[in-house]
């Protein structure tokens, strides 16, 4: 397997034993071989967004190489959710045992009914641009032309509280 194509995915869980369940989340993204982790971010504790009434999250950012399609790597996300025991029809911002997202492939612009690169929401998400910000401050976002640490600095912190866990 070749591993050409860079992504950065986001991962976050509010139930249970959530930097558990972050931790084994990645340890079955890369037990097919066909994922490499090359950084991860911090662990955080994260205020949830949207959706306000639950637990609040622990959230991670990774930079993967692989060989797989965005399409192929989102269906390998979506088998490692429903593993951990998301079902696969849950609620949009809710409580989750396990959140794997995909937020950039290489410099991809994706509109597909499965799947949309970047991820159309990354840029307002403080637990995505903060740990994004701690292994690649410079990565550039294509539909926005601003890097993640520049996309960072002019989001609020009230109501999206991020707090270092490791």
């Amino acid at each position: 397997m070749e591993f050409q194509h860079r992504a950065f995915l986001s991962i976050g869980s509010n139930l249970g034993d959530k930097i558990e369940n972050c931790r084994r989340g990645m340890d079955a993204l890369i037990a097919g071989g066909d994922i490499r982790i090359r950084r991860r971010s911090a662990m955080y504790r994260t205020e949830p967004v949207d959706f306000r009434d639950q637990d609040w999250f622990v959230n991670c950012v990774i930079r993967v190489e692989t060989g797989l399609s965005p399409l192929e790597l989102l269906e390998r996300l979506q088998s490692v959710q429903r593993k951990a025991g998301r079902p696969a029809e849950s609620m949009r911002c809710g409580p989750r045992v396990l959140d794997l997202d995909i937020l950039l492939y290489d410099d991809l612009i994706l509109d597909d009914p499965r799947l949309t690169l970047p991820h159309p929401r990354m840029h307002r998400r403080r637990f995505v641009l903060k740990p994004l910000c701690d292994i690649d401050p410079d990565t550039f976002h294509p539909l926005l032309g601003r890097t993640a640490q520049e996309l960072l600095a002019e989001l609020p912190e009230e109501g999206q509280q991020v707090v270092e866990l490791e």
